[in-house]
């Protein structure tokens, strides 16, 4: 037999013995409990996703459209309006779905021009904490709702038309 092969040998020999030995177990041994796994939570996204560029359907003059999405549902918007000169969005929104206090929503308006090309965005914030000064009072985006305006901010030319999306909302 040569070298090569006879080192061969022995490892596989010694690697059959020590699976051999591994992996029996004696009778005393008792089964080993693992820990129950904790669920894994995935960080939330630090930004929204980007307007398109260019709206498929470019939207009439004046117009402000709602893109759905995952908390769309769960508010109702009125009196949606550009506001003149198109320097911002305004409109009414109530939370419908949950009785619980706001304690974070953000809105999001993407401004086109007539071609439907993206001229920039802008974003309302809206956050029921003591710190900020807001009370409970003041404003609330439950039951009656609450008017928001949404600048038109770092836009280049002259905004035809918005679309407005929530990527925030979070409830007590």
């Amino acid at each position: 037999m040569n070298p090569v092969t006879r080192a061969a040998a022995a490892a596989l020999a010694a690697l059959v013995l020590t699976l051999a030995v591994g992996c029996s177990a004696s009778s005393d041994d008792a089964p080993v409990r693992t820990p129950p796994v904790a669920a894994v939570a995935l960080p939330a996204p630090r930004e929204a996703p980007a307007p398109a560029a260019v709206l498929a359907s470019p939207a009439a003059a004046g117009q402000v459209r709602l893109e759905e999405g995952p908390f769309t549902d769960r508010i109702t918007f009125t009196g949606l309006a550009l506001a003149p000169q198109a320097t911002a969005v305004t409109g009414h929104l109530a939370i419908t779905s949950d009785v619980s206090d706001v304690l974070v929503l953000e809105v999001r308006a993407a401004f086109y021009d007539a071609a439907g090309r993206l001229l920039g965005a802008g974003s309302f914030h809206y956050q029921e904490e003591e710190a900020t000064g807001t009370s409970h009072d003041d404003r609330r985006a439950e039951g009656a709702g609450i008017d928001f305006t949404v600048p038109a901010t770092g836009v280049t030319g002259t905004p035809a038309s918005a679309v407005l999306t929530v990527p925030v909302l979070v409830n007590e």
